[in-house]
């Protein structure tokens, strides 16, 4: 800084000493600053551009632009300039004035000398220039002496700003074993300060960390591989740390770092590889096919698809049974049975398996084949296996109806281990329910045990448990199927129950029938069947038969004209014979009606009793005639018994007590008002006075009169008389309703005379009523007219 002052005067002084030597009137100066620069070189650096003006303007003073240092931080304000006009006498009437950016904050001048101080410190990165105006005026009129002029303030740039990277942290990726100088990747930094000025941002990169593997370029910062065949497979991720430097690299610069991770990707540069020569194995003979029996593995240091694997079985006395597959999960190869094993007929089978790498790369082929081979042994283990039966299944034939104890075959299993235990035979009695079978349990001898039909069971299908003696739990089952051979014993019959009508009219030879037959023996022993009548009837004057020889044979009529008066029923017997040996026959007889026929031999009737009936009359009218009567007769007989449910009386219960009705009605009433209904005259409807109760739910069939003799009771009768005398009435009245009519209370009444009967208000009433009312009710009511009446009396004696 004492330097930059030193420096700054400097040029001051030159500045003065040119203009007033060569008589220069303006004189234009650029000026660079630098303070950590020498003397020598910033003034070698200096350029002055002087405008010579031949006359002598009014105006003494212009300039473009000034210089001040940045971040300059000395106890005294950067004196930035001199501001002086040609007309300043040095008197002080002269003043001069600052505006525009920055002034009288940042820049102040003096007002007499002119000189431009900064009064803060300036960063060039927020910025770079400033814009004055400056302007001379006289002191005590403020009138301009020189017209305004423009001038900049330029922010002198000094290295005070370290490189930044774009990122802290970069991350690549390069193939291994890359050629020498593969680029990697690029970092790039930035530097704040000017880059027109000095080497401020001028950056230099470097590696720091990561030699010898990689490089960087200065300039660029391009990363380069710096050493061949690099393995991923040795080390695969690498920290790298760049630095950016400015001032060219120099001493004194400021510098900024950054790290970048570089992952070496896989290629396929390895073969895969098995750990081992020799694999050992072992299977038991009882596993069956597709069973897991053992896993190689050859290891590929590669990844992704450059570490894929295919197992394949090239060679080897196991080729036919055993297989392997790869599993692409573990990268395994995974040997499983193809046929079942024997211990007993080979102990051992050797393999010869390669692996093989999935994807090549071209690149690298030289390398060698990228595959390997390995030897698995198998041993095979001895399992303790069922008994085998010899044939997987078994057939066998015996004739029906062969005697008990006939042997229908023999079975055979062994025990296929080497201890060959001993077999025993039994029947599965699932199969033989009817238990038509035994078997020797020792040698395997299959007996009948009571007779066999073919017509009822032609095959038997059972199975055969063999069992070891001191295994019981080693078992086997085969099937067995025996069919049982056919036997001529059946004699054959009519194929159906055939009934034959042959006409009045029939003519001689005249066909009516054709039969067929049918036998239960099998083919062999049943058709041709051979028809014919029997030895005794073979002349039979009324049919004869004939062969057909195609297993039918033909009845024809042997004379003309037949009568169902004299004879309606023929019974012809036929003997038919199978082709069996010996062959068999049975005799057979057919039923032949006689009919009646039309002159076309159409059948009308086979009934002998037909020519009684008219002729006009056929069955089906008959039936339906007595069908109709039928059915009149039932209607006949319902219309009648309707008719008399109707003029019963309806139901009277003759020995029901009418008169608990009186006193069992389930109206509750209305406290004092209920007790009319033992009044006498509230029983009779003052409607039915004259002898006459109308009826309302029912229609009579007739209008009833009252019966001479029978008066209706008046209002002080006993109540005797007065049920008895509507009891009598109900009786004789075939229109009643089924119940008496004393119970038809549907009529309220008009009002009791008697009053109430009610209690509810006797301590208070009791002395204005009366019951010598009570006397006229008859004997039924005496003892309450007496209880009242005494109570009366005592209450007057009293």
């Amino acid at each position: 800084l004492w330097l930059n002052g030193l420096y700054l005067r400097l040029i001051y002084k030159l500045q003065r000493g040119l203009r007033y030597k060569l008589g220069i009137s303006r004189v234009t100066l650029h000026l660079g600053l630098n303070p950590f620069g020498s003397i020598m070189r910033e003034y070698e650096s200096l350029s002055f551009n002087f405008q010579m003006i031949l006359h002598r303007s009014k105006r003494g003073w212009v300039w473009n632009q000034f210089f001040v240092i940045e971040e300059y931080t000395g106890p005294d304000p950067v004196l930035v300039g001199r501001l002086h006009s040609d007309i300043d006498s040095g008197d002080g009437n002269i003043k001069y004035i600052l505006s525009g950016e920055g002034a009288g904050i940042i820049f102040v001048i003096d007002d007499k000398s002119g000189n431009i101080h900064a009064t803060k410190t300036l960063d060039r990165e927020e910025r770079a220039q400033y814009t004055l105006t400056a302007q001379a005026v006289d002191r005590n009129t403020n009138r301009p002496l020189e017209p305004p002029s423009e001038f900049i303030v330029k922010v002198q740039d000094i290295n005070d700003n370290p490189p930044e990277f774009l990122h802290e942290n970069y991350h690549a990726n390069v193939p291994e074993r890359s050629n020498v100088g593969t680029s990697v990747i690029q970092v790039t930094a930035s530097d704040a300060d000017d880059p027109t000025y000095g080497n401020s941002a001028k950056l230099v990169y470097s590696i720091l960390e990561g030699q010898p593997y990689f490089s960087v370029e200065a300039q660029t910062g391009i990363i380069r591989t710096a050493l061949p065949n690099m393995d991923r497979e040795a080390k695969e991720e690498y920290h790298v740390v760049i630095q950016a430097k400015d001032m060219g690299g120099h001493m004194g610069g400021l510098s900024g770092t950054t790290k970048v991770t570089i992952t070496l990707t896989d290629v396929n540069d390895n073969p895969p590889k098995f750990p081992q020569s020799v694999y050992q194995m072992s299977v038991s003979e009882a596993a069956v096919p597709g069973e897991e029996v053992g896993r190689v593995k050859a290891k590929d240091p590669d990844i992704g698809e450059n570490g894929l694997v295919a197992y394949s079985i090239i060679d080897g006395d196991g080729m036919d049974m055993f297989e392997i597959t790869t599993d692409y999960e573990t990268q395994e190869g995974v040997v499983k049975l193809k046929k079942r094993l024997d211990f007993e007929t080979k102990k051992s089978y050797s393999l010869k398996v390669e692996a093989a790498n999935v994807h090549i790369d071209p690149k690298f082929i030289s390398n060698g084949p990228f595959k390997d081979t390995v030897t698995v042994k198998i041993s095979v283990e001895d399992a303790d296996e069922p008994p085998v039966f010899l044939k997987p299944s078994y057939i066998f034939e015996v004739q029906e109806n062969a005697a008990s104890g006939t042997v229908v075959g023999k079975v055979h299993a062994k025990d296929p281990d080497a201890a060959n235990s001993a077999i025993r035979y039994s029947i599965d009695r699932h199969t033989d329910l009817e238990r038509y079978f035994i078997i020797n349990a020792e040698d395997g001898n299959i007996k009948t045990i009571k007779a066999l039909d073919r017509e009822e069971i032609a095959w038997h299908n059972i199975s055969v448990f063999a069992v070891e003696v001191h295994k019981q739990h080693q078992e086997a089952k085969v099937p067995v199927a025996i069919k049982v051979v056919d036997v001529n014993d059946n004699a054959p019959k009519f194929a159906a129950a055939y009934e034959a009508f042959v006409c009045e009219n029939a003519r001689s030879n005249q066909q009516f029938i054709t039969i067929s037959a049918d036998d239960k023996d099998d083919s062999a022993n049943g058709p041709r069947f051979i028809f014919s009548l029997p030895p005794e009837i073979i002349h039979n004057p009324n049919f004869t038969l004939r062969d057909n020889r195609d297993n039918t044979a033909s009845v024809l009529v042997r004379r003309e004209g037949f009568s169902r008066q004299k004879q309606d029923l023929y019974l012809l017997p036929i003997v038919i014979s199978d082709g069996g040996l010996p062959p068999m026959s049975s005799t057979n007889t057919l039923t032949i009606r006689v009919c009646g026929c039309d002159s076309n031999g159409s059948l009308l009737s086979c009934n002998a009793e037909a020519y009684i009936l008219n002729a006009g009359l056929s069955t089906g009218a008959l039936i339906a005639i007595l069908a109709c009567i039928v059915i009149l007769l039932v209607i006949v007989v319902l219309f009648v018994t309707l008719k008399r449910q109707k003029k019963e009386p309806l139901i009277v219960f003759e020995e029901e007590d009418v008169r608990e009705n009186i006193i069992t009605y389930d109206d509750e009433g209305g406290g004092e008002e209920d007790t009319e209904a033992f009044d006498i005259a509230t029983l009779q409807n003052p409607d039915g006075i004259n002898g006459f109760i109308p009826r309302k739910d029912i229609k009579p069939e007739y209008q009833y009169m009252p019966r001479p003799g029978l008066r209706p009771a008046p209002n002080s009768v006993d109540v005797d008389d007065f049920i008895n005398t509507r009891i009598q009435e109900a009786d004789n009245d075939p229109t009643a309703p089924p119940y008496d009519s004393i119970q038809i209370y549907g009529y309220e009444g008009r009002g009791s005379v008697a009053g109430s009967l009610s209690s509810l208000e006797s301590a208070t009433t009791d002395s204005d009523l009366d019951y010598d009312y009570l006397q006229n009710w008859g004997p039924r009511f005496k003892k309450l007219a007496d209880l009242y009446g005494s109570k009366d009396t005592f209450d007057d004696d009293s």
